[in-house]
């Protein structure tokens, strides 16, 4: 499932194409949503929020969700199917395996840009309050959370917890404060590292903990289990990694 970060790259390549105020000829693809709606209409911006695509409109937005499995590719084609196909003047973006959704509003009227992990609108203070307000909630599912962490995903929150020394299934109202902030920032902080080493195509050689099967630090067999609401794949040391 492509994280945040992904998206944000996804974005900035839409944008380098100037495609915001042109106007879409042609839309196509197996999506149930009314394809009909978006021919000539002119698109007023382009953004993201969390793991959600935005193609923004004056009266209403298109939200593409990646989900597991989804993919694009900007002036190509695959040979399967796409999801979603926009046709403009001179370029075109297709969308695959996803989720498409028409919102009749725009998009500031649905988002918290705020609780984006990657905007410039992001803040700290209100993922923490946020978490406060769910002291029962274990590390792995905080990390996991849209509503607190939107764009966060797996990768994310196994390297985050192992970074800060989190055993994923500390209840976050366990935490020390310093150590809540820390998780806060270091959310916020590797996210950005994901989306360079991400546009270096090297990110997979950074990860400390994803996938692994031996901690760096104590030079032990990682634990892989399935654990959280959402039973995703979570690998931690329980030497280094404290369950509070």
């Amino acid at each position: 499932m492509p994280e945040g970060p992904s998206i944000v790259i996804l974005r900035e390549a839409v944008e380098a194409l100037d495609l915001k105020g042109k106007i879409i000829r042609h839309a196509e693809g197996n999506t149930k949503i009314d394809k009909d709606r978006l021919i000539n209409q002119k698109v007023t911006d382009l953004r993201s929020w969390g793991k959600h695509f935005l193609i923004c409109f004056k009266d209403f937005t298109v939200r593409i969700h990646f989900m597991l499995f989804g993919s694009y590719l900007i002036n190509e084609q695959k040979k399967t199917p796409p999801r979603l196909s926009l046709q403009f003047s001179k370029d075109e973006l297709n969308f695959y395996a996803c989720s498409v959704k028409i919102i009749d509003k725009p998009a500031d009227e649905i988002y918290d840009w705020s609780g984006d992990i990657m905007s410039g609108s992001w803040k700290p203070a209100k993922a923490l309050q946020k978490l406060k307000e769910k002291p029962d909630m274990l590390a792995c599912d905080a990390l996991l959370d849209q509503d607190i962490f939107a764009g966060s995903g797996n990768i994310i929150k196994n390297e985050v917890l192992f970074r800060i020394k989190v055993h994923p299934l500390s209840k976050i109202g366990k935490l020390p404060e310093a150590k809540l902030k820390e998780l806060v920032k270091e959310t916020r902080k590797y996210s950005f590292d994901f989306l360079e080493w991400k546009k270096e195509f090297t990110l997979k050689k950074h990860w400390l903990a994803h996938t692994k099967k031996i901690c760096p630090r104590c030079d032990i067999p990682f634990h892989k289990e399935y654990i959280g609401k959402t039973k995703r794949r979570s690998y931690f040391c329980e030497n280094c990694q404290v369950l509070y």
